[in-house]
């Protein structure tokens, strides 16, 4: 992926430091990353897959979607088998995830096919012409909404409300524990270069988060505060008349993501599948990410009226939502050995600890108006409840 040199955006936050003194780390991020046309998420090019800069769980094999579809499949059946069943991806890039779902539930439950609508929100425009393409073979299945439609109260429905790796792109503030206290890290500049500087924080906000989690930070440790992730949960619960909220996402609970031994915070960059630890270098052509405090998300939709009903790693999701018998049909439909072992091995990379996505994804699902559902994640493996 080339998406050009970065001198346009570079330039565009030079003039907003210029105007301010200095900017939040979030307000940069935010320019990087959603800039109209020019951010890393809102520009043309291919970011995800061998192409791009990182795989995700999507990338790694069609059974990840099936899966999902199984687990929507329960949700339907909690929610008795409503007459209408909207599912919405938010983050739905180029739509294979929407592909693998709509595929899997179409030869699984007919009956919930026929009911359902599926409402892809991308903050990329240019990706909708390549989901509609990717999406023909499901006619008017299909349907779009904008990421401001989600924000600005404008969708209402029942269902499930569906994310992948999208909570950590959100922008951050960065926070830094000193003998003075809490302080705020600030974008500044030297000439056309991007540097920082530690001043009193940007909002009591940020205080009254750790606070209300009872995290202290060390002194010299660093960490990422996201504020809207809780605004964006809070327009969810606002659009989910009934049903699910399901938040696939790398990250941990407040007590592992504020830990000692993160001292410098969790933000990371990826470009061409490399990590980089510079988020000041290729201004909106690598993607920034920041690990997701589950414990805030636990705790701001209890406050809106959205229940826990599971929350644990990717793995466990994955082997109680049937991956040992996708697997094994898998390896049925295998035309050599050769085949099986690949898929294996793939296959592999979604449930592994170590060099996989197993334990560091989690998964965590919340419902409205939905009393004691039982869903597949929270069986014994092999088990039916």
């Amino acid at each position: 992926m080339e998406l050009g040199d970065d001198r346009k955006l570079r330039a565009i936050i030079l003039d907003r430091i210029g105007e301010k003194g200095w900017i939040t780390f979030a307000e940069y991020m935010r320019a990087c990353l959603y800039e109209p046309g020019l951010g890393y998420y809102t520009s043309p090019g291919r970011k995800v897959g061998k192409a791009g800069d990182f795989y995700t769980s999507i990338n790694v094999h069609r059974i990840f979607g099936r899966l999902i579809a199984r687990e929507i499949i329960r949700m339907w059946e909690a929610m008795a088998a409503p007459a209408h069943f909207d599912i919405v991806e938010a983050g739905a890039g180029n739509g294979e995830l929407c592909r693998d779902i709509l595929d899997a539930i179409a030869g699984i439950n007919p009956a919930l096919y026929e009911t359902l609508t599926y409402r892809l929100i991308e903050a990329e425009p240019s990706l909708e012409v390549i989901q509609r393409d990717l999406l023909a073979c499901h006619g008017a299945k299909a349907a779009w909404s904008a990421p401001a439609d989600l924000a600005e109260g404008r969708l209402s429905f029942s269902g499930c409300l569906l994310s992948n790796e999208l909570i950590d792109s959100f922008p951050v503030h960065i926070v830094e524990m000193t003998g003075g206290g809490l302080r705020e890290v600030y974008v500044t500049a030297g000439g056309d270069e991007f540097a920082e500087t530690l001043g009193i924080p940007s909002t009591p906000e940020l205080e009254e988060r750790l606070r209300r989690l009872g995290i202290e930070l060390l002194p010299g440790q660093r960490a990422e505060i996201s504020l809207e992730a809780p605004l964006w949960l809070a327009s969810v619960a606002r659009a989910i008349v009934r049903g699910f909220v399901m938040t696939i996402d790398y990250g941990y609970t407040a007590a592992e993501l504020y830990a000692p031994q993160r001292k410098n915070g969790t933000l990371l960059c990826y470009y061409r599948h490399r990590v980089e630890e510079n988020p000041y270098i290729r201004v909106g052509r690598q993607d920034m990410t920041s690990h997701v405090d589950f414990t805030t998300l636990i705790g701001r939709g209890e406050e809106l009226g959205l229940s826990t009903v599971w929350f644990g790693e990717q793995y466990r999701f994955l082997m109680g939502a049937g991956m040992l018998a996708e697997m094994i049909a898998f390896d049925a439909e295998a035309s050599s050995e050769e085949e099986r072992l690949k898929n294996r091995l793939t296959l592999k990379k979604l449930i592994l600890p170590e060099g996989g996505m197993g334990d560091t994804f989690q998964v965590l699902i919340q419902a409205k108006g939905v009393d004691t559902p039982e869903l597949l994640c929270m069986r014994e493996w092999g088990k039916d409840l």
